[in-house]
């Protein structure tokens, strides 16, 4: 059951992006195709628009703890043989219903409300499996009576000191990267071209092909060796434009014009200040600094489906100094359904790289 799911991810990690697919943005051309226009023999999701619906299915599947089989039948997704696919939708339409009636249309019980990642939703309380009390959620610490408070901006300018300041960060315009993705105890070969202020391509390397995911500094795009690139959607670009920010610690406060601070978190035991903010499309955004040196540990980001919110956090390591700026060389990627590592083992500022690099190729079958 889990082995599918594994294989999701790991094609994910072979294009190492980072994007969920998320709602349009207001303003978004009205034709865009909805899901039955699309795909075959929909019927409770009718209206979502057609980039929602796979992302939509990994909020299901990853709120039950199931792979796609589980409702549909291998090769044939449209078929109505299982019984679990009719079911599911009944939940998803009692979901909907609950929201439209109970919570004025907000987004409020999904899935996962129920399931908490099993097939069967979990209606009682678990029964206590030992003498001891189990411990309650510890409230937040208030801060000492008369300490001060840190803003916003104090946050994210220690944040920009620590990585180097804004002048270090100007005299470089471009950084390759190589590596490797680690998942599931093998490692594949990666390498990352970025360049200021925002674009981005990541070029994997698996079993003789090479697999892309980019970021032009507009529009985002995924490909293969021989195969026809595809343009995202602009909704899907949202994060993969946050993927491909040159300096996030430069930009920060022009990204996220309204940041308001979090809960105050650990991260492994570390201390954090928490920044939060929201990109268009519906993509909230939680950022963890650590408190003593400012540098950014954690980003976890949520992007909105038909049926509840998916979040990806991405965690931040092994921080190296090159030409003046600390550059993370270890990020760990995880999602509900799993995770992976990129390693970074070799870094290059300011190495020539034409914009080409990061187009769109042309259809080869055109």
């Amino acid at each position: 059951m889990r082995r599918f799911a594994s294989m999701i991810l790991l094609a994910a990690a072979m294009v190492a992006t980072v994007a969920y697919t998320t709602p349009p943005a207001r303003g978004q051309a009205a034709d865009v195709k909805t899901a039955e226009q699309v795909y075959k023999n929909i019927t409770a999701l009718k209206g979502t628009p057609a980039d929602q619906l796979t992302a939509s299915m990994q909020f299901i599947s990853a709120s039950l703890g199931v792979d796609c089989e589980f409702c549909h039948v291998q090769g044939k997704p449209e078929a109505d043989d299982k019984g679990p696919k009719k079911t599911a939708r009944e939940m998803i339409t009692m979901s909907l219903g609950i929201n439209k009636d109970s919570f004025r249309g907000q987004l409020r019980v999904t899935c996962f409300s129920c399931h908490r990642g099993s097939a069967n939703p979990v209606n009682m309380p678990p029964v206590q499996e030992s003498d001891t009390m189990a411990a309650r959620p510890a409230a937040p610490t208030a801060p000492p009576a008369g300490a001060a408070t840190v803003t916003p901006d104090q946050i994210a300018d220690k944040y920009l000191t620590a990585v180097g300041g804004a002048d270090a960060i100007k005299r470089i315009n471009s950084r390759v990267m190589k590596g490797a993705i680690l998942f599931g105890g093998n490692e594949t070969p990666i390498e990352l071209y970025t360049k200021a202020p925002n674009k981005r391509v990541s070029v994997s390397h698996m079993g003789g092909r090479e697999s892309m995911t980019a970021f032009d500094g507009t529009v985002g795009w995924t490909g293969s060796t021989g195969g026809a690139a595809h343009q995202m959607s602009e909704a899907e670009a949202g994060s993969a434009a946050l993927d491909a920010e040159f300096s996030l610690a430069l930009r920060l406060k022009e990204l996220f014009p309204q940041l308001r601070r979090g809960r105050p978190e650990q991260v492994n035991g570390v201390d954090c200040d928490v920044l939060q903010g929201t990109r268009p499309g519906g993509i909230a955004v939680r950022l963890d600094f650590d408190k003593q040196s400012g540098l950014l540990l954690r980003m976890v980001r949520t992007t909105a489906t038909p049926m509840g919110r998916m979040p990806v956090q991405i965690d931040y390591a092994d921080y190296r100094e090159f030409d003046g700026v600390k550059v993370p060389l270890r990020w760990t990627l995880a999602r509900p359904n799993g995770r992976f590592t990129i390693q970074i083992k070799d870094v290059q500022d300011n190495v020539p790289v034409d914009d080409a690099k990061f187009a769109k190729p042309a259809d080869p079958a055109k």
